[in-house]
């Protein structure tokens, strides 16, 4: 039985060239925009916004008295005070994107009073399957292409739905016109003919066999993980990812 059919919103991949487009584009449209930043809001109406939004998502009042203890006045003094920043940050977005900087504006979600983790393993966190072999397709240029490009849609279909599928790098080696099978390829072909198939077929069904092969017209129409979009980003910028 073929697992469900999943829908990935938006898979995100690395590289340079559209983020460097995107800003070139901005700054063309303004070329002398100089953004102040907004006023600094007043501390009640800090600490009022901070009330309001734990009530809203439910975060627990501190217990009286238990300054030394997690989850007491302590650790609500350090919420508030990463709620202040990334209010702050914002602030300072909103007031770029209404001098036309940004496309969209930004809110309070329930993570306000969060700090990034200082490293996450998706490995860890099951977001990557287990290490697979190019074989004989490895022999030319290589199929490398369509593995960092199947892996990064297992990836983020995992994160985004809970399921960790195995995707046939076999069917983007077959089906995908523009690029050379196992004599080399780029990923974000890989990723169009994702979106302009409509999905990809799982490895078990379409499996890998270590060589260029004929596009299996009815494996390709299995179309079990979706995406609908790939954006590239700097090379280790950990501020795009």
């Amino acid at each position: 039985m073929r697992p469900p059919r999943s829908q990935v919103p938006t898979a995100a991949l690395l590289e340079l060239a559209v983020a460097l487009a995107l800003a070139s584009a901005v700054a063309a449209r303004h070329p002398y925009a100089i953004v102040p930043p907004p006023a600094e809001r007043a501390e009640e109406e800090v600490r009022r916004m901070y009330a309001a939004w734990k009530s809203e998502h439910g975060r627990p009042r501190p217990p009286a008295g238990n300054c030394d203890l997690a989850g007491g006045e302590e650790e609500d003094r350090l919420r508030l005070e990463v709620f202040r920043d990334n209010l702050r940050y914002i602030d300072a977005h909103n007031a770029e994107a209404d001098a036309g900087l940004h496309g969209f504006r930004l809110g309070l979600t329930p993570f306000a009073d969060l700090t990034l983790p200082d490293t996450v393993d998706w490995r860890q966190l099951g977001a990557v399957t287990g290490v697979k072999n190019q074989a004989q397709c490895a022999m030319h240029a290589g199929g490398c292409w369509a593995f960092s490009a199947v892996a990064a849609m297992e990836g983020i279909n995992s994160i985004v739905t809970g399921n960790l599928i195995s995707l046939s790098e076999q069917e983007v080696i077959d089906c995908d016109g523009q690029d050379n099978g196992c004599n080399g390829g780029e990923m974000q072909n890989a990723f169009q003919f994702v979106i302009d198939n409509g999905g990809i077929d799982t490895e078990a069904d379409y499996p890998f066999t270590g060589t260029d092969g004929t596009c299996d017209a009815n494996r390709v129409n299995e179309k079990v993980v979706t995406i609908d979009n790939f954006v590239d980003v700097a090379t280790n910028n950990e501020t795009a990812l």
